[in-house]
């Protein structure tokens, strides 16, 4: 080619108008508050641990945790009194979060709970303190190898993992952001920044710290194995739709779509994409939820955490899996429903009857508690099938009230100790409620309560999602749901009778005497477990005002 051709070729190339200014995105800050305010807190959480001194730093990281979800909290509200969860819902971010009822509810619901969890994680008065200093649930130094040299003298030194706060608040942030992504991008992302965080708190059990870390390393590699699902079916959802926004899935799914790209004519449309891929996310999100059969990882997970990690996942982060299969199943897939129904119903049968059968050979009552959440995951799907608004609002109140069930049932597992820490052998806590009534009279609300005995926040949930469920036309799930409450409601009351009824051993655990902070977290968790269960009409109005999506 000549010198005068390419210099032609450069002259017109320049010729060519320029590109336009990149647009700026446009970030409505006011509606995405709750969840900058908690990452902010994160972020400003992780400068703590690097600038103020190592003596001051657990009551500067307790003060800001706090502060920063009550603020949150607070920004939700005013959210949903300024009309974001009816009228103004709408998409921010540039289509990436939707605000609207149902994510305002679920986010108000997440902050709460993990309100409450977090006075378990600053607890310090259980254990006996160690060379003068107050000690908490978590490892001395995370870093150092169990037993050895490095491990003992942070123990001496008195040093304590305050990085848990920091950790514990991004989690939060990706599970704020989890049931209000409105593209599937956003939700893989919010996805992994809350897993990345609870595989770390999983693994810092000052206590028993080689099954922790054995429990952290199954749910990590379990938790990847979910993420890659996930992520394969978003690529096929793609190729399927041409895009990752819900709103544009959802008018290729039903048909009603006006453009078509080029260059995806020819995948777009093809079902064995669409259905492939929409079973893939599925599948990523009932792994979260703890379904069966992707349930694998929550027995040893559940057991092997600290306690208050326990606690915190067990609520916050089915309350954000499941927001995010409702908004998957009802904004998304709502013209497949013939398709993932049969799907969903076989789902919800093996893990309500699997989790409650299982449940009953369990000796250790994290175990247990553990299946018994598997259980109440089949139920809350039951609400989930019933794809009717009380179908939404039922699964929403359900998730209020289990979660304060299951962080105040956890925070009392956390009182009963015995020279190895927390003693969790069923066999321990016989004659439980002899030695320390009270203790023993608080969790057995909290087990009458998963049991669905009328009276509790339990009952009032599994009557709403079963009335849900049996006009939505799933009768016959309702009575798979009756015989598992039935089979549930064995282990539970085999637990409060083996504290009553038995006589306690010599050499059993104490009960230890917790600090105002434990004591508040099982207190509010009595309070709103027996709120719900006398007078729940106003929490159920509150759901049914909060379950309309934004498409």
């Amino acid at each position: 080619m000549s010198a005068t051709a390419v210099h032609s070729l450069w002259t017109t190339a320049a010729e060519v108008e320029p590109l336009g200014k990149i647009p700026a995105p446009h970030i409505e800050y006011a509606q995405l508050a709750p969840v900058l305010i908690v990452v902010g807190a994160a972020v400003l959480g992780v400068l703590v641990e690097a600038l103020v001194p190592r003596r001051a730093r657990y009551h500067t990281q307790v003060f800001l945790t706090v502060v920063a979800l009550a603020a949150s909290f607070a920004a939700v509200v005013g959210l949903a009194a300024g009309g974001y969860g009816t009228t103004k819902a709408q998409i921010a971010a540039m289509g990436a979060i939707a605000v609207d009822g149902p994510a305002l509810f679920l986010q108000g619901t997440i902050l709460l709970a993990s309100l409450v969890a977090v006075f378990t994680f600053a607890e310090r008065r259980l254990d006996p303190a160690a060379h003068g200093k107050r000690v908490d649930s978590f490892a001395a130094e995370a870093a150092a190898v169990p037993g050895g040299e490095h491990e003992k003298a942070a123990v001496k030194a008195g040093f304590t993992t305050t990085e848990v706060f920091p950790i514990v608040l991004f989690a939060i942030t990706g599970m704020l952001v989890f049931p209000a992504a409105n593209d599937l991008l956003t939700l893989f992302i919010a996805l992994e920044v809350f897993s990345l965080p609870l595989y770390l708190l999983c693994a810092l059990a000052r206590r028993k710290r080689l099954m922790s870390q054995e429990a952290a390393v199954k749910y990590f590699l379990l938790g990847a194995f979910s993420s890659a699902f996930l992520l394969f079916g978003i690529a096929l959802l793609y190729g399927y739709a041409g895009s990752v926004s819900y709103a544009r899935i959802a008018e290729v799914v039903d048909g009603s779509i006006r453009t078509i790209d080029p260059a995806l004519a020819d995948t777009m449309g093809n079902d064995a994409l669409l259905l492939i891929g929409g079973a893939m996310i599925l599948m990523g999100l009932l792994f979260k939820v703890g379904a069966v059969p992707f349930h694998m990882w929550t027995p040893d997970v559940y057991q092997g955490a600290p306690t208050p990690v326990t606690g915190f996942m067990a609520a916050a982060t089915k309350v954000a899996a499941f927001g995010a299969l409702l908004r998957l199943l009802y904004v998304v897939l709502p013209g497949l429903t013939w398709d993932w129904r049969p799907v969903m119903w076989a789902v919800a049968i093996v893990t309500m009857l699997g989790g409650a059968i299982v449940a009953i050979t369990q000796t250790d009552i994290k175990r247990l508690l553990a299946y018994s959440s598997i259980a109440h995951a089949g139920f809350i799907l039951a609400g989930v099938i019933a794809t009717t608004p009380e179908g939404i609002s039922s699964v929403l109140f359900y998730l209020l009230a289990y979660s304060f069930v299951t962080i105040g049932a956890f925070a009392v597992v956390t009182l009963v100790r015995d020279a190895g820490g927390e003693a969790t052998h069923l066999s321990k806590w016989a004659g439980l409620g002899r030695r320390s009534p009270l203790v023993a009279a608080v969790f057995a609300v909290f087990l009458l309560a998963f049991a669905g005995i009328p009276l509790t926040s339990g009952f009032a949930g599994k009557f709403a999602v079963f009335k849900a469920a049996a006009e939505g036309g799933a009768g016959a799930l309702v009575v798979v749901g009756v015989i598992s409450s039935a089979i549930a409601a064995f282990f539970y009351i085999r637990v409060i009778v083996l504290m009553f009824f038995s006589e306690p051993k010599p050499e059993g655990p104490t009960v230890a005497v917790p600090s105002p902070l434990t004591i508040t977290t099982i207190g509010v968790g009595v309070a709103v477990t027996l709120a719900l269960g006398l007078a729940p009409q106003y929490f159920l109005d509150l759901a049914g005002q909060a379950s309309v999506f934004v498409r």
